[in-house]
């Protein structure tokens, strides 16, 4: 059997990552979206799950979204935090991650995207802002935590 080392030391989740964790336990969402997302570690702590339960424009919509830094076979980890979001319709979302101080930003598709979400921490368990679509649509959103 080899020895591990021969492969370097064994790899960790990146602290940009690991500040996602803020996130972790169970949210009602309230305002212009409604129902609950729950997120969780993938055991290993190199993605965070995010289970999806929301009505948003009248359209209920279940889906999961894995959230961690993209590591090719062979390759390095991906400097920016990618999401991939499965859902109960078929679709696939890709999402960049970005936590700065208390502000969430969630670029869709790739970071400077004109579809974004970005949201303020006003307490460690208030998260309040706004989904924004190119065009002038989007729509408001306020997270509670329920439940760590």
């Amino acid at each position: 059997m080899a020895d591990t080392q021969e492969y370097g030391p064994a790899p960790v989740p990146s602290e940009g990552l690991k500040a996602l964790g803020r996130l972790v336990g169970t949210w009602e969402l309230s305002g212009e979206s409604t129902g609950t997302v729950v997120y969780r570690w993938m055991e290993g702590g190199f993605f965070l799950i995010q289970d999806v339960d929301i009505t948003v424009f009248g359209q209920h919509v279940r889906a999961t979204e894995y959230i961690g830094h993209l590591r090719p076979f062979g390759q390095a980890p991906s400097e920016d935090i990618h999401s991939r979001v499965y859902d109960t319709q078929g679709n696939t979302l890709d999402y960049i991650y970005e936590l700065e101080g208390d502000t969430l930003t969630i670029w869709g598709g790739f970071k400077g995207s004109p579809a974004y979400f970005k949201g303020t921490f006003t307490d460690a368990d208030t998260n309040e802002g706004a989904w924004v679509y190119p065009g002038g649509g989007g729509y408001s959103s306020t997270m509670k935590r329920t439940s760590k």
